[in-house]
């Protein structure tokens, strides 16, 4: 190809898709991208790197995983439809987020869905939770596994929420999940999506009143600079899936599934280690900058929300699964 009297943007952008997507014939190394949304502070980034390094590990450098964090490669939605078309590899999203994709996580989303900690990974590492990940394949998505990403509490801007009625037309910034819109409808607030990048400029500039999320996601963020409020109701516990596109997934040899599938198993415990850590050292941060923890009654809460599992009685795949859930002691 000739070069001569071309712009030299040209031939540089030349150079950097050659290094881009020629780098597996090249190196004869298998390279699988994964993206996300979090902060490389984040446990969940954190345990996605040790991941790769037991992907590198266990394959003896013959398999690779790169990570682009920090919505470099899009939302979590644009990165779930990357996956469907081929065009990236893996992602982790929230399932809340994935319910759009695979309407059988919205039951992850439910509030209240699990008793207690105990209670919910038994059902993620059980039947149930492999039931779920292999009814994302439908959809192109292969799920891989769970990961922790705590319970999800309110946090707000001008007033602390210390019970339900104190949402009362509250606009709270939420996923993309018809779960979560209706659980804030249920307690009098006004449900509000938008992208976790752009929500610190929302808050900022009076866009919503609040959020919700967990006490890492809530600090690695720095959304409490803006908020000084977080209440500690814990209404959902909504995990983290890795998916693998299906395209992807069967490009992969016997060989190189084995591999991914041994590195993803080994760092679930990992990243449940480092989740334990991130969130006890979040709640310190914050409050050392001046947020007030508030620690409510969740009762009220749980009250107030519990008629959205009777809605579902008209979807019997969720209700089924509602009723599975609540049957494991």
């Amino acid at each position: 190809m000739n070069f001569i009297g071309k712009k030299p943007g040209n031939f540089l952008l030349f150079c950097f898709v050659l290094l881009f997507f020629g780098c597996d014939s090249v190196s004869h190394v298998k390279t699988l991208k994964l993206a996300h949304g979090l902060d490389v502070a984040h446990p969940v980034h954190q345990g996605l790197v040790f991941m790769a390094q037991e992907v590198a590990r266990i394959s003896d450098g013959q398999m690779r995983v790169d990570i682009y964090p920090s919505e470099q490669l899009g939302t979590e939605r644009q990165l779930l439809e990357l996956l469907q078309i081929g065009s990236l590899d893996i992602t982790k999203v929230s399932a809340s987020a994935v319910e759009n994709f695979v309407p059988s996580m919205k039951v992850l989303g439910l509030p209240y869905i699990f008793r207690d900690e105990e209670h919910q990974w038994k059902i993620l590492n059980g039947e149930i939770g492999k039931e779920l990940l292999l009814d994302g394949e439908k959809y192109w998505l292969h799920g891989l596994c769970f990961y922790d990403a705590g319970s999800r509490s309110f946090y707000t801007k001008e007033k602390p929420i210390e019970s339900p009625s104190d949402l009362q037309g509250m606009k709270i910034r939420v996923m993309n999940s018809q779960t979560a819109m209706q659980m804030i409808k249920e307690m009098g607030g006004a449900p509000t999506p938008i992208s976790f990048g752009e929500l610190y400029t929302a808050l900022q500039q009076g866009v919503v009143d609040g959020a919700e999320n967990n006490a890492p996601s809530f600090y690695t963020s720095h959304h409490y600079e803006v908020c000084k409020y977080y209440t500690i109701d814990e209404h959902t516990s909504v995990p983290d899936v890795l998916f693998i596109g299906t395209t992807s997934w069967e490009k992969l040899t016997d060989q190189e599934k084995s591999w991914l599938e041994e590195a993803v198993a080994n760092s679930v415990p990992e990243q449940r280690r480092l989740w334990k850590e991130a969130d006890q050292h979040a709640l310190e941060e914050v409050k050392k900058a001046g947020v007030e923890i508030i620690y409510p009654e969740k009762a009220p809460f749980a009250q107030k929300v519990a008629s959205i599992f009777e809605n579902y009685r008209d979807e019997p795949e969720i209700y089924d699964l509602i009723q599975r859930i609540q049957a494991v002691k």
